[in-house]
């Protein structure tokens, strides 16, 4: 019963043999095993073979024989075409004339009589096996000790030629080993010799995490075990048939599931070598699902599963552990989106892109940006695919750059030159500052192709020009310049305006109430409680203003503000345009900090009427920065006005901001309301675009 020969047996399917070319193909990897060591080629019928034969068709066996023919014919030249025709022809008679139930034999026998043939005219040595005198069906040790006879007699064979599929039952009739047999036939053979090697060549590269004709994104489990494959294959995966593995199994042979069409690509190895903990793939037959899995948490795995479904609107049946896997079942009309969805949810990590952050300014904002960074680090890299690495740091008079590690601001020099130098592609420069400076060198880094992410609103209420050269070099050098948190902190006020005017929709007008300190100061301010000089003195200690408070009064946050919400729903002004209605005397905006409070203080009657005066009318003072179309253009202009119950600012609180836009195309105007001001806030905004 023992063979000292070193056997490598190779099961080719269907689509592997299906014409002319693809046996080529077969046979230039059974000459190359062959270099290793004696092969035995077992095959199924070319592709649709069998299902004709069953069928019975007469158009259908006759494109049947015709499809032989062709490959015989482009296989073989002169007297060994003839001579292989004849071989071809006698086997199609003996088929028309065999009982209606053994018809179905001949396939196998067909494909392998015309490999043998052309292996023999290759000057191989090849012996070719009648499986149906071999393959005992039901009785293994039979089959066997049949093969090892068979082989034994033939010493000098290079290559065995077998057909797949095709058996004998023990009373002695031809039958067959159901549909996928011949990768059963394959490693009865492979048992038996106690094969060094047990290859399956299908059209596909190995086990998949999921059958890719309904999962595109399935990819190549390179190694499983036994017990995994005899899973996947049980409940659905095509590409194994499941009472392949226990002869392997129990001979202890590794099966290769490999590709014949890109033979040196990547395959899978099925051994007894254990699992590495997680999930596996993903069968389905009919409309059942299992997911397989080794060394899990099934309460993990039935969370993510039923997450996935519920994202996708899928309804799962049954949804329970089975054998350390998880199996459900669905409607059938949404099978394919059920896998794709627990597919994508399961194996679909996105590659990991690392993005090198450059971040300028190290006060609150920056604080926690880094702190958000590292916080979500985990959940940003599963839902995007990116990791957010904070390669530069920069305070007003040092910086610091570290690709590899946490850098330290240390450095004296230009920052901005060290990070064009050292900023990999794909790089972002985040502008967290206070500069009314640093603008003049966003040009430089979009050239150099680093995105700006901007937090800094003076840094895009700039003149007309210096805008334009910002907004060009960023679409000319495909990067992107995003500055969402510098009008409303979280809120996503100029994305929504943006969308608009590039809709070509125009602007009515634009409200925005996001002078935080005005908002949080008019909200408390009433007459007899506290003045409102002694308001924004405590808005001042408690850091809501400018470290000079008067240009909160005068206005200039505001202007910068609608000057970027302007720009951006297409209306090209100038800090010049924009009427500033004084709350003060241009006199007091002048001198000492301390004379400016003693002046506030002599201005509290104004302030009083201005309260008494809107209370009245059932109003509420809000600092309102308004852009709306005049007869030519635009006009703008910003200052306290009266709101009335349902104008959308009469309800804000604290530090709130709210915008108000209406266009030509919509009849109801849209309103973006929310907290206008924080560090956490900005930061969250400062990710978002950094994301986006």
């Amino acid at each position: 019963m023992f063979l000292t020969k070193a056997y490598r047996v190779l099961k080719f399917g269907g689509s592997s043999v299906a014409g002319a070319t693809a046996m080529s193909g077969v046979l230039d990897i059974v000459e190359r095993e062959a270099e290793k060591g004696t092969v035995i080629l077992v095959s199924s019928a070319i592709s649709g073979c069998t299902d004709a034969l069953l069928d019975g068709d007469a158009a259908a066996l006759e494109s049947i024989v015709d499809r032989h023919n062709n490959i015989v014919r482009r296989l073989f030249t002169g007297s060994q075409r003839d001579d292989v025709l004849e071989r071809i022809d006698g086997l199609f008679a003996q088929m028309y004339a065999a009982p209606e139930d053994e018809k179905v034999t001949f396939g196998e026998l067909l494909s392998t009589t015309i490999l043998c043939a052309k292996l023999e005219t290759e000057g191989y040595a090849v012996k070719w096996l009648d499986s149906r005198d071999l393959v005992v069906k039901g009785d293994e040790k039979e089959t066997f000790g049949r093969i090892v006879a068979a082989v034994r007699e033939c010493p000098d064979t290079e290559i065995f030629v077998a057909p797949g599929f095709i058996c004998r039952e023990v009373s002695g009739k031809v039958s067959t080993l159901g549909r996928g047999g011949s990768d059963y036939s394959a490693a009865l053979f492979a048992a038996a010799v106690k094969a060094e090697s047990l290859q399956i060549w299908t059209d596909v590269p190995g086990v998949m995490t999921a059958n890719p004709k309904q999962v595109p994104a399935a990819r190549t489990i390179p190694r499983m075990s036994y017990k995994a494959a005899l899973d996947m294959a049980s409940h659905g995966a095509k590409v194994l048939y499941a009472p392949t593995v226990a002869p392997a199994m129990e001979a202890g042979i590794d099966i290769e599931i490999r590709n014949t069409f890109a033979p040196n690509g990547q395959f899978t190895v099925i051994g007894a070598e254990p699992d590495a903990p997680g999930w596996i793939g993903i069968a389905s037959d009919g409309d059942n699902i299992r997911v397989v899995g080794t060394g899990v948490s099934i309460e993990d795995g039935i969370r993510t599963a039923q997450g996935a479904l519920k994202r996708a609107q899928i309804a799962a049946v049954d949804m329970q552990e089975k054998d350390g896997g998880i199996t459900l079942s669905v409607r059938h009309a949404v099978l394919e989106n059920a896998l794709l969805a627990l597919h994508k949810a399961y194996f679909q990590v996105l590659p990991a892109k690392l993005v090198h952050l450059f971040v300028a300014g190290d006060g609150a904002v920056a604080s926690a940006l880094r702190q958000m960074i590292k916080r979500t680090a985990a959940n940003v890299k599963e839902r995007t695919g990116k990791v957010l690495w904070i390669a530069g740091r920069a305070n007003s008079k040092k910086y610091g750059i570290r690709l590899d590690g946490e850098p330290s601001i240390n450095v004296e020099g230009d920052y901005v030159e060290a990070v064009i130098k050292n900023a990999p592609k794909g790089s972002l420069f985040i502008d967290a500052t206070n500069s009314h400076t640093l603008y003049k060198r966003y040009v430089e880094l979009l050239e150099a192709g680093i995105g700006i992410i901007s937090s800094n609103r003076r840094s895009l209420a700039v003149p007309m020009e210096d805008y334009r050269a910002m907004q060009a070099a960023a679409r000319e050098n495909g990067v992107p310049f995003r500055y969402e948190t510098t009008v409303g902190a979280a809120l996503p006020m100029l994305g929504s305006i943006a969308q608009g005017a590039n809709s070509l929709d125009k602007v009515v007008s634009i409200e925005a109430v996001v002078s935080c300190t005005m908002n949080q100061i008019l909200g408390d301010y009433k007459p007899g409680d506290s003045t409102f000089a002694s308001l924004l003195l405590r808005a001042q200690k408690a850091g809501l203003t400018e470290k000079d408070p008067r240009k909160d009064l005068g206005g200039m946050d505001a202007l910068r503000k609608l000057l970027i919400l302007s720009r951006e729903a297409g209306v090209e002004l100038e800090e010049k345009d924009i009427e500033v209605l004084p709350l003060v005397p241009e006199s007091l905006l002048r001198g000492s900090v301390e004379a400016f409070y003693k002046g506030l203080e002599g201005l509290e009657p104004k302030f009083a009427n201005l309260y008494s005066e809107a209370t009245t009318k059932g109003c509420r003072l809000r600092f309102v920065a308004k852009l709306e179309k005049a007869a030519r253009g635009y006009k703008a202009s910003i200052g306290i006005r009266k709101v009335a119950p349902e104008h959308p600012a009469f309800n804000l609180k604290g530090t709130e901001n709210a915008i108000i836009v209406s266009s030509a195309l919509h009849p109801y105007p849209l309103v973006i309301q929310g907290p206008g001001e924080g560090a956490l806030e900005a930061a969250s905004s400062i990710l978002n675009d950094i994301l986006r």
